[in-house]
């Protein structure tokens, strides 16, 4: 059984930003040399998520991030006093973490599906830890 763990580092070039990173799963993937098993992503950060979703259209990223900015938006009632409870709330709902499971040593994706590091408190330089598992 093999294993590697890897930290990621992530630039966000904006307030909400989604980056993809399913070259960078891919290229850890290869350098773990795991032919079968899966790849954790875990983000740990409390205003920041990952999430899997289309990479071929980039109005797919403006659209999400519209869409959460919309159904989640900045309100001046919230008590938390960074000013940034928006964020905390949509880094819950989006979540901090995917599995995705490997085989012949690439992701397992769906053809449209790529792999996004989602910023909603940048801009910054975020972590995401690889675990990657299997033979």
């Amino acid at each position: 059984m093999g294993r590697m763990t890897k930290t990621l580092t992530i630039r966000t070039r904006g307030a909400s930003d989604m980056v993809d990173i399913t070259r960078e799963l891919r290229e850890a993937i290869k350098e773990s040399g795991v032919r079968e098993g899966e790849a954790l992503l875990f983000v740990p950060h409390t205003t920041a998520a990952v999430t899997i979703n289309e990479n071929a259209d980039s109005d797919v990223e403006r659209d999400l991030l519209l869409g959460l900015d919309k159904s989640l938006p900045d309100r001046p009632d919230f008590a938390h006093a960074e000013g940034n409870s928006h964020a905390h709330i949509k880094s819950s709902v989006v979540g901090v973490s995917e599995t995705v499971f490997i085989d012949g040593g690439a992701p397992v994706l769906g053809t449209w599906q790529g792999i996004y590091f989602c910023e909603f408190d940048g801009p910054r330089r975020r972590k995401l830890h690889l675990r990657i598992v299997g033979e």
